[in-house]
């Protein structure tokens, strides 16, 4: 088995390329699994797995990202396996997605507090027929001259702790691990450090039905993997990971395939998902 990334998104949310382009460029650098994980979103998964029928080397395992928060920042939930066909997953997301463009709404409109006079229209235009969030409000920023960097976009102006950052409909971490559950998933914490009481926030979710944590990640020293690596064998959790590919800016994030992370995670993913009766799409 070749390498593997399983954190991936498509224009289904925020990312660049569309699902199908996300496979093509997957097979092209000799990738053997990938997960495709959009925000709140998974429109990009049947068409991801039509494409993947071309590539026989190349497995596709349906994911989402689901977004939550706490006092101590956002939690985000991925969901491997999860069934993209669930009509309860369905109308939550849909929720969520429409939380999504209200609170762009407002981003754009405190934007102009700032002398940043964005176009709804073009923001909009940018997202396509994916779930709107901050990448596309950055990229018409960009567009504009307002700002050098994506980087700079959040920074200077919308992050959680920038001044024109709006919050949207809120989902507690436990509540996001039910609804993966729910759908036959399985609860995975994304990126874990941004959270402030890492440990502590993984116990709590590990009683709730969580799986494993994403402990390699692009961005992650080898000291703070190795910590993650440790906590998810304190808690006997699947130590996964990803690279949060976007394809939006070559200088401000990983490039798919570029964190090594190791083939048992996969291999444990599997058996789990056997042992509960989970579709796991294999080849």
């Amino acid at each position: 088995m070749g390498k593997i990334d399983l954190h991936i998104h498509s224009t289904a949310s925020d990312g660049r390329f569309r699902p199908e382009e996300i496979v093509c460029k997957a097979a092209a650098l000799g990738l053997a699994v990938i997960a495709l994980a959009d925000h709140d979103s998974v429109a990009g998964i049947e068409p991801a797995l039509e494409a993947a029928k071309a590539f026989p080397e190349l497995r596709l395992i349906p994911n989402v990202e689901i977004s939550t928060d706490t006092v101590d920042g956002e939690v985000h939930i991925l969901g491997y396996f999860v069934n993209y066909t669930d009509a309860g997953l369905a109308a939550k997301l849909e929720d969520f997605r429409d939380s999504r463009v209200n609170r762009a709404r407002k981003m754009v409109e405190k934007l102009r507090n700032f002398g940043i006079d964005l176009s709804w229209q073009r923001v909009q235009e940018i997202a396509g027929d994916g779930s709107v969030g901050r990448p596309h409000i950055a990229q018409a920023m960009l567009e504009k001259g307002y700002i050098s960097s994506f980087r700079e976009a959040f920074d200077k102006y919308i992050s959680n702790e920038g001044p024109a950052y709006v919050e949207r409909e809120k989902m507690t971490p436990e509540e996001a691990v039910n609804l993966v559950l729910r759908a036959g998933g399985l609860p995975v914490l994304a990126h874990p450090f941004t959270i402030t009481d890492t440990e502590p926030m993984i116990a709590k979710l590990k009683a709730a039905g969580l799986v494993g944590i994403e402990a390699h990640y692009g961005g992650y020293t080898a000291d703070q993997t190795a910590r993650l690596v440790d906590i998810a064998k304190n808690h006997r959790l699947i130590a996964s990971g990803g690279s949060d590919y976007h394809g939006i800016d070559d200088n401000m994030e990983t490039m798919m395939g570029g964190i090594d992370i190791p083939l048992d995670s996969i291999e444990r993913f599997d058996a789990l998902a056997k042992q509960r009766g989970i579709k796991t799409f294999s080849k």
